[in-house]
């Protein structure tokens, strides 16, 4: 994977500069411009420079009334090989690029503000081989990407989110996909448990277009203040089952 690679040329490059006495200040001038720092804000960092890629660009009204959506496998892995972002999950639109991500501790600055404060998940059940630190329950639901409970990170406000970051997955998904006229990036739980299911969807073959409605719905909430968030796909997926059963 790209990630490790980048963490292994990291690692060698601290050994280098160790070695031959190369100035602090220059590796750290290094450190801040690469994508293992999102929070630095230098001036001259390749990251901020140019037009901000992401969130909305336009404006126009429906920007979120997407015609069709599908996954991309591909893209989910190029964001996830970026430092900093424990797992991916992009989806293309007739209009848009939507990602959601957990992050990790392979880069600093990943967050706008930090602090113990701030974490969202409760990860100590490692130490003591349970699932919920709480509970004591070892069980896991594979229908979520992230929990509270011994989970990658995960930021409730999208707004929240470093925009080096931001800018950082934006270009990546440019790069694939030139003709996305937007791109939404989010780390908040609920929309990541929401997108893992339309991705299991995918993988099984199945049509996501059922499913339009639902993922404008999500979007529009989680990315244009709408009221609404739709079921998760598995208990809509019940919910029919029952009305064809009551079906005379």
């Amino acid at each position: 994977m790209r990630k490790r690679a980048a963490v292994r040329a990291l690692a060698v490059c601290l050994a280098v500069a160790a070695a031959v006495g190369t100035s602090g200040c220059n590796y750290k001038r290094w450190s801040q411009n690469s994508t293992f720092d999102y929070g630095s804000q230098q001036k001259r960092d390749p990251k901020t420079m140019g037009a901000r890629m992401y969130g909305t660009m336009s404006g126009i009204p429906g920007q979120h009334d997407n015609a069709w959506f599908e996954y991309s496998s591909q893209l989910s892995t190029d964001v996830y090989d970026l430092p900093g972002v424990a797992s991916a999950l992009v989806f293309l639109t007739d209009k848009n690029a939507y990602v959601g991500i957990t992050l990790d501790h392979t880069a600093v600055g990943t967050k706008r503000t930090g602090g113990p404060g701030t974490r969202e998940q409760d990860n100590t059940g490692t130490t003591e081989g349970v699932y919920n630190n709480d509970t004591g329950s070892p069980y896991w639901n594979n229908q979520r990407i992230a929990t509270p409970y011994n989970s990658n990170l995960t930021v409730n406000d999208h707004n929240q989110l470093s925009g080096e970051l931001k800018q950082t997955i934006a270009t990546t998904i440019r790069r694939l996909a030139p003709v996305v006229q937007e791109v939404h990036i989010s780390a908040n739980m609920e929309f990541l448990n929401h997108l893992v299911q339309y991705q299991q969807e995918a993988r099984l073959g199945h049509s996501l277009t059922p499913w339009l409605d639902s993922f404008n719905t999500l979007v529009k909430h989680q990315f244009a203040g709408g009221d609404f968030v739709p079921e998760p796909l598995d208990v809509q997926k019940r919910k029919a089952i029952r009305r064809i059963g009551d079906t005379p």
